[in-house]
């Protein structure tokens, strides 16, 4: 599925971690549109993650080069807020804790800090209520501390009520599949799926194909090196799993 403007637009991207003044993206370049789940694929160190944080507007990245372009517009510079209220979403590959807040007063600021608009407490409820119900999460959960206390599994699929809450129409997952076992693997992907459709993209960032088996992309990506080595179907995850990354660096080694 494409459209003409793309939803996620990344061109000749290239970022440094600030606090070493290491370069990490050499050269990106990536469309995502509207309607799309990707996956991005790579070993531990080929700046993955990184890639999600400059993408979403972490202070703690420098772009040197390129641009990062969300619906036409160019956001490159953009702060992280400003990017939310856009409509792009960061699932968090550790999301952490905060006590004293819980998981209803945390949406509705959210919320309201997407929408603008001010939802009342039982608005706001009902709509964490049925998001709940559709992620597999007990509805007691909305009154407990946010991520305090929560296992693997409860904390990424918090991540994914998050997402069922706030309907950002772009959504970067950063290796949601991390930690989990196979059932609670099985139940984050299910509420992705029931989370996908035509008006919304998706790029899943990932170390494995496991995760592939529930959700499957429209296009995915290998990663070396902090850029994009290679594209294509879903059959490129099945190679990986069976050929590894190393005959990817190896073919890469060779160009």
């Amino acid at each position: 599925m494409t459209s003409e403007t793309p939803l996620l637009k990344l061109e000749n991207l290239h970022a440094v971690a600030i606090a070493a003044d290491t370069e990490i993206l050499k050269g990106v370049d990536l469309e995502v549109n509207k309607g799309e789940i990707h996956a991005l694929m790579g070993p531990n160190g080929s700046g993955k993650s990184t890639l999600a944080n400059v993408v979403m507007g972490h202070p703690s990245y420098r772009v040197t080069e390129g641009t990062i372009t969300y619906k036409g517009e160019d956001i490159t510079a953009a702060a992280p807020d400003y990017r939310a209220k856009l409509g792009m979403f960061l699932a968090f590959q550790y999301p952490e804790a905060i006590p004293g807040v819980s998981v209803t007063q945390f949406l509705r600021q959210a919320l309201s800090n997407r929408t603008g608009i001010d939802h009342t407490v039982i608005e706001l409820r009902l709509k964490v209520m049925e998001a709940m119900n559709s992620v597999g999460m007990h509805g007691s959960f909305a009154d407990r501390y946010l991520n305090e206390g929560f296992s693997g599994g409860e904390r990424k699929r918090n991540e994914v009520l998050q997402m069922a809450v706030l309907e950002p129409e772009l959504a970067v997952m950063d290796e949601t599949d991390s930690g989990l076992d196979i059932d609670a693997l099985r139940t984050v992907a299910e509420g992705v799926n029931k989370l996908t459709g035509p008006d919304r993209g998706f790029l899943i960032i990932t170390h494995y194909q496991r995760l592939l088996d529930y959700i499957t992309p429209d296009r995915v990506h290998i990663f070396l090196n902090g850029r994009v080595h290679l594209s294509g179907g879903a059959e490129i995850a099945a190679q990986l799993e069976d050929e590894g990354y190393e005959a990817f660096r190896v073919e890469a080694a060779s160009r």
